[in-house]
């Protein structure tokens, strides 16, 4: 009785361990598949950050900067001795000024 109770066993047990092994190999290639569409959309990403900062260091460039406010909005660099510094002083609470007459 044993001896046929573990032959009936054996007989259950190996398609059940094929159809295992299918599922596994089955879920092995969707996770494979599914991970190659990651990397190519991580190198897409990665190709548009590229492209993205070189834009903003295009756009941020001083030159282009100073060409758009000379040219376009007719701004000019001021003069030293057209700025005023104003510094605070410190503890004694009194303000100084500094003009370009000064």
């Amino acid at each position: 009785m044993k001896g046929r109770f573990f032959f009936y066993i054996m007989i259950v047990s190996v398609p059940l361990l094929m159809g295992l092994s299918a599922w596994q190999s089955s879920r092995y290639g969707d996770l494979e598949r599914e991970l190659k569409q990651l990397e190519k959309t991580q190198e897409e990403w990665v190709e548009n950050n590229k492209r993205l900062i070189a834009g903003i260091a295009f756009l941020s460039s001083p030159d282009r900067i100073e060409h758009i406010a000379r040219d376009e909005l007719g701004l000019r660099k001021k003069q030293p001795e057209e700025v005023l510094q104003i510094s605070i002083t410190g503890a004694s609470g009194e303000d100084t000024w500094e003009g370009p007459d000064e």
